[in-house]
């Protein structure tokens, strides 16, 4: 099963030609709370209970602190779930700070 990843460069392209897409928290509350580049939050341990709430008619961005949790959201959506729009924001929210700085 392939994972589809994106920059935080590429992730920026996007946020700049205005694409339509979600993005996709999976780390926990406190994380999120300190450090947020606009995704919603659905951690890890609970990501299939939001099912209906991720898309599945555009792209969907999933992130973490560095891009494990994100893979494993992915891994575990796609092995049950017909989902062929998710990628991975590769290195997560620490390459966004290496790219843009904190927000």
């Amino acid at each position: 099963m392939q994972i589809k990843n994106i920059s935080a460069a590429g992730l920026q392209k996007w946020i700049s030609d205005h694409t339509d897409f979600q993005l996709i928290d999976t780390r926990e509350p406190h994380e999120h709370e300190a450090y947020n580049i606009g995704g919603i939050l659905f951690p890890l341990a609970e990501i299939t209970k939001h099912l209906s709430e991720i898309e599945k008619e555009k792209p969907v961005v999933i992130y973490c602190r560095a891009g494990v949790r994100s893979q494993i959201a992915i891994q575990r959506l796609q092995e049950k779930y017909p989902f062929n729009n998710l990628y991975n924001l590769v290195g997560g929210t620490e390459a966004w700070k290496k790219t843009f700085g904190n927000i």
